[in-house]
């Protein structure tokens, strides 16, 4: 039978995102559901898009030391106190609950160093599918941010990796090591080297960038953006 044109089979578009991040930052939660909804967007509408996102690693506070230190210590250097940081966390409760985040900043008793963490997604990342990836970050997210657990702690990290369809006594291993260490430095020392200040950061297809957690509307006129100039590369 011949093959008709309009059956034929359509061929998907690759869409890389590059995101920046780090597990400590509110906004990063945020941005990753405004993604979410920016991504659940463009498959109703474009269902030959085919989007991979990587996460990369971006330390906030890469100076603490490997155990963190006293939530109300941290705050009370960066904000001069915890009265001072509620009314900032304010806002950012209120625009979390619109894209579902419980966000409970009371329930967290130390400021983790999330090298740890970085180290445990990359780990994830080379060896499972995207999906499996974004489950762990999701709940190193929710493990901070609404839970109160300390994501610093490596037993506290193989424990999330377990729940995130892990192996435990590998996560716990590998987090035992020093494996993905350099690596992990490297990709922090070079989003700093290129210019990245400040997390979410957003790359699509390598052409096209957005800082910050903005609405899914922003983050699809990037991706058309980024699409665009990728089909004027193929055409010159």
């Amino acid at each position: 039978m011949p093959v008709i044109e309009g059956d034929a089979v359509r061929s998907r578009e690759a869409i890389v995102i590059d995101v920046v991040s780090d597990m400590v930052c509110p906004w990063c939660y945020i941005g990753k559901r405004k993604l979410e909804a920016a991504l659940g967007e463009l498959a109703a509408h474009d269902p030959d898009a085919e989007p991979s996102v990587r996460w990369h690693p971006f330390q906030l506070n890469p100076d603490l030391p490997p155990q963190g230190v006293s939530r109300s210590a941290y705050l009370h250097a960066k904000f001069g106190g915890e009265m001072r940081a509620a009314e900032i966390y304010a806002r950012v409760k209120a625009v979390g609950a619109e894209v579902g985040i419980a966000f409970d900043f009371d329930r967290i008793e130390v400021q983790p160093n999330t090298l740890a963490a970085h180290r445990l997604i990359a780990w994830v990342q080379e060896r499972a599918d995207a999906g499996l990836t974004s489950g762990l970050v999701e709940r190193l997210f929710q493990a901070y941010f609404v839970q109160g657990r300390a994501i610093g702690e490596p037993d506290v990290l193989a424990q999330i990796a377990s729940e995130a369809g892990l192996e435990l006594a590998a996560a716990r291993a590998m987090l035992a090591s020093s494996e993905g260490l350099a690596a992990v430095l490297g990709e922090d020392r070079e989003a700093r080297n290129v210019g990245i200040n400040g997390v979410p950061f957003f790359i699509f297809n390598g052409s096209t960038a957005v800082s910050g957690a903005h609405d899914p509307k922003t983050l699809l006129e990037a991706i058309a953006k980024a699409r665009s100039r990728s089909t004027e590369g193929l055409t010159r």
